[in-house]
């Protein structure tokens, strides 16, 4: 009955929902081309705005928006692409890989681990201000799993890095999101209060937090949401399309609600099966709210 109400409150077929897409859920971006062809496909998904990768995976797997690939007029002229298609640009994924860690699953610790530290830092600098001249100024990121114990090495240098990073956002107007889930609300919340910055906020992604409580986490971390992925997860399928999976979502998106957010929430679907099928039935789905 609630969620009737709202649909009348807001228009038959209307929804008061942000709804976009994390545009590598169709794949690589390696060239303009791969690049017009994702916006194609999201534009006929129906979302109103896409959120695209911008690091290269490698030598393997180069992206067109790295942003030491992306220089010069390319950024206007790339722009320009995607606002031809209709899409806004919700902000930019800078996921970086660090070392491995034994017993750590994928990306490693990204922010924490020393080898090869610096150069991810100013990688993702450069990311901040890829996404400034966008004017789509959030790039978001698994930093690595943030220990709860201050005292480790690895926090100190991920608070390092964290406030790095969050300087250079202040200076280019870049804001950094730490991606929800590689560890409970409370431990991330405590770092993002130890680097006390506004360039350091929070992407929530409402499948990764279900094993700590999707909904207890809105509350934990609610001054520093700016950015959402929607993702679901049902463990018997191990589907990830939105509405089908173990995410409370009626709950979910009133405590969103009720901390004032009003930011995009971009489906994301990296299962590789059926993904269209799949995120048009997660749009179809958050339009009811």
């Amino acid at each position: 009955m609630e969620r009737d109400n709202e649909k009348a409150l807001v228009g038959e077929g209307m929804t008061s929902l942000k709804i976009g897409l994390a545009l590598w859920s169709l794949g690589p971006t390696a060239t303009q081309d791969q690049l017009k062809q994702r916006l194609k496909t999201a534009f006929e998904i129906g979302v109103k705005s896409v959120q695209p990768w911008c690091v290269d995976n490698g030598p393997a797997n180069p992206c067109v928006l790295d942003p030491d690939r992306c220089v010069g007029a390319k950024r206007a002229v790339i722009r320009e692409l995607v606002h031809s298609y209709g899409l806004g640009i919700s902000g930019f994924c800078a996921q970086l890989i660090g070392p491995g860690i034994p017993g750590k699953g994928w990306p490693g610790s990204a922010l924490g681990d020393p080898r090869g530290l610096r150069k991810r830092v100013e990688k993702t600098e450069k990311c901040l201000k890829l996404a400034a001249d966008f004017g789509a100024p959030i790039v978001t990121t698994h930093p690595g799993e943030i220990p709860s114990d201050k005292s480790t090495p690895t926090y100190k240098r991920m608070r390092t890095s964290c406030k790095d990073i969050a300087h250079y956002g202040e200076e280019v107007g870049g804001v950094f999101c730490i991606e929800t889930g590689q560890e409970p609300a409370a431990t991330l919340r405590s770092l993002l209060e130890d680097v006390s910055s506004e360039a350091l906020k929070v992407n929530y992604d409402s499948a990764n937090m279900v094993r700590y409580g999707t909904v207890e986490g809105v509350e934990t971390l609610g001054p520093w949401i700016v950015h959402t992925h929607a993702k679901d997860h049902n463990p018997d399928t191990q589907s990830a399309t939105v509405g089908e999976g173990l995410v409370p979502w009626d709950a979910y998106i009133k405590a969103l609600k009720a901390i004032g957010y009003d930011g995009w929430y971009a489906l994301e679907d990296e299962t590789g099966r059926d993904i269209v099928a799949s995120l048009k039935r997660g749009r179809a789905f958050l339009e009811r709210y």
